[in-house]
């Protein structure tokens, strides 16, 4: 087997689509379907269940998939140890990060980073906490960046300045001409909140419970998988909800949003790294330019 082969096989998994793959791979429906039967062909295991137009992993399939992934990581970490070879004029540096810190507090350190060492390139993936402790672990991230509470266990970790979380609510809600909500009265509300596992819910639930407010007494009335469905929901009378102060700054100053008291408490962002993964001149490069605590 290669490792286009199993570059092709990974990202097919993960698509569950083999058009959505080749594309995300910039290659042909039919290069990407080739790789694949060969694959099967040489090793004479199905990896794929075919049915109709769908596809869906079989349990060998499901079974080589992290083994795949580690293989990729593996000889990424290799070219990156070649790349180090010529300094920072050259090479990848694999980021991935939570929602709010990806796409509103890393791009700009990206710009920096990329005008310091410009044949650098920069691949940044965004999950959630989970996903990219994840990320991490299987070496398929060279630092992580996330908001939410984790076990650190088995990371080398440290913590930046990050963000605050605000209560929001749209303009039409009942409580957008108050200036503050007491936490007795949060029950009264349907709540737009993000989906488990994101740093911001964790987040929001450990507030919530300081604040003596038990989080399965809200009555959630969606639980959304981004921040910008989150506000959207919130800006259409769908509920209050709480979201990362940098997320929310365009809503509140074209007023479809409104920010409630009680404040929460500022919070810090988590960056990680794998204590046994390589650690490249591009890695400790970004590090220093975050001036890690």
């Amino acid at each position: 087997m290669t490792l286009e082969q199993l570059r092709i096989f990974v990202a097919v998994a993960e698509h569950l689509h083999v058009t959505r793959a080749a594309q995300a791979l910039n290659l042909t429906q039919s290069a990407a379907s080739a790789a694949i039967q060969a694959l099967e062909a040489r090793h004479a295991t199905k990896l794929f269940h075919r049915v109709g137009r769908g596809i869906a992993l079989t349990d060998a399939g499901t079974a080589f998939l992290p083994e795949a992934r580690a293989v990729l990581a593996r000889a990424a970490l290799a070219e990156r140890a070649l790349d180090d070879l010529s300094g920072l004029r050259r090479g990848l540096l694999a980021l991935h990060a939570s929602q709010t810190i990806g796409n509103y507090w890393l791009p700009s350190l990206m710009h920096r980073f990329r005008a310091a060492h410009p044949g650098l390139q920069l691949d940044l993936t965004i999950g959630n906490t989970t996903q990219v402790a994840e990320a991490v672990r299987e070496g398929r991230a060279d630092i992580g960046f996330v908001e939410g509470d984790l076990d650190v266990a088995g990371f080398e970790h440290a913590s930046v300045p990050g963000d605050r979380l605000v209560l929001v609510v749209g303009a039409g809600h009942p409580w957008a001409e108050e200036r503050m909500v007491v936490p007795s009265r949060f029950a009264d509300s349907p709540w737009v909140l993000r989906e488990r596992g994101s740093g911001t819910r964790q987040v929001f639930e450990s507030a919530l419970e300081r604040l003596g407010v038990d989080p399965a007494a809200l009555p959630v009335a969606l639980e959304l998988a981004s921040n910008e469905a989150v506000r959207a929901a919130i800006e259409a009378g769908a509920g209050a909800g709480v979201l990362s102060s940098l997320s929310v700054e365009s809503g509140l100053r074209f007023g479809t949003l409104r920010q409630l008291d009680p404040p929460f408490p500022a919070r810090r962002f988590r960056v990680l790294r794998h204590p046994d993964h390589y650690r490249s001149k591009a890695v400790e490069a970004f590090l220093k330019m975050l001036d890690l605590d």
